[in-house]
């Protein structure tokens, strides 16, 4: 079950929930709001100092619930369609959002979402993945609407330019670069280790630094290969982990890792198309 609350004086958010979620810790609050569990009037607020109002609503969800989940539950929620023929359809994936089904999880996804979205009562839409963003990168996810076209667009996947955004913690220093190293899947921990071992394969990072902030900085990264978690890992080994990332540095409030432009080679005209997703307000703000 969910908490709520309605303010009766003014305070901040962090102040107010510590009053009144009695045997809560601070550190379980924070979690919480990092989750994007807590709402005020309608809306995910993470800023522990938001400022609260005389009469404002609160909600903190159940352990496991966020405000993205619920919203695409109660089906409030429209994916960003960025493009779509009858070949494609690529959509702006929100963050904390899953690509595909797991085998833990099988009906919230972006997959199931967007063939709700798209289908009729009697013209139900069969979709299947391109590719796949971690639950916690936002951008240019794709979609075939046949096997044959996904298989047709892999077969030419090496040609695919992909461009992320990233907000990382420190100045890096060259400002950009080149990182390649290896990486390796420890299914256990489910994370890349980086470096030589017979069982990793090559992978290559280009990184360039748009401008720092706040002992934060913006960079723009460009995939060579497309290893899992192959970002996340290397510009954690280099130094500079990814603003909230809990597996590569420290968790907060979102990831700051945007899948920012996708550009392919279309298998039947052989066009270049290309794809891009804007930069999220709650990236950007990860830099403040």
């Amino acid at each position: 079950m969910s908490d709520r609350f309605r303010v009766s004086e003014t305070s901040t958010l962090l102040l107010f929930l510590n009053t009144k979620l009695q045997g809560w810790s601070r550190k379980k609050i924070k979690q919480r709001m990092q989750q994007g569990s807590v709402i005020v009037n309608g809306e995910s607020v993470v800023k522990h100092d938001h400022p609260l109002n005389v009469g404002d609503n609160l909600e903190v969800l159940a352990a496991g619930k966020s405000y993205v989940a619920r919203k695409t539950q109660q089906g409030s929620h429209q994916l960003d369609i960025l493009y779509s023929d009858r070949d494609l359809i690529v959509i702006n994936k929100p963050a904390g959002l899953l690509s595909v089904a797991t085998a833990k999880e099988n009906k919230l996804h972006a997959l199931a979402l967007l063939r709700n979205q798209l289908s009729q009562a009697k013209q139900p839409v069969k979709l299947w993945p391109v590719h796949r963003l971690d639950r916690d990168t936002s951008g240019v996810l794709m979609f075939a609407t046949s096997r044959e076209m996904r298989e047709a667009v892999n077969a030419k996947w090496t040609e695919a330019e992909k461009t992320y955004q990233a907000v990382v913690e420190g100045t890096p220093k060259p400002a950009s670069g080149t990182i390649d190293q290896a990486l390796r899947l420890d299914a256990k921990q489910y994370k890349m280790h980086v470096g030589a071992h017979p069982d990793a394969k090559n992978a290559i990072t280009h990184y360039n630094t748009v401008r720092t902030v706040n002992q934060r900085s913006l960079l723009e990264v460009k995939l060579e290969t497309g290893r899992q978690h192959q970002i996340r890992a290397h510009l954690a080994w280099l130094g500079y982990p990814i603003v909230g990332d809990p597996r590569y540095g420290t968790d907060g409030p979102r990831m700051g890792l945007h899948a920012h432009r996708l550009t392919i080679t279309q298998p039947i005209t052989g066009e270049r198309l290309s794809f891009e997703a804007p930069q999220p307000n709650d990236l950007i703000t990860l830099l403040r």
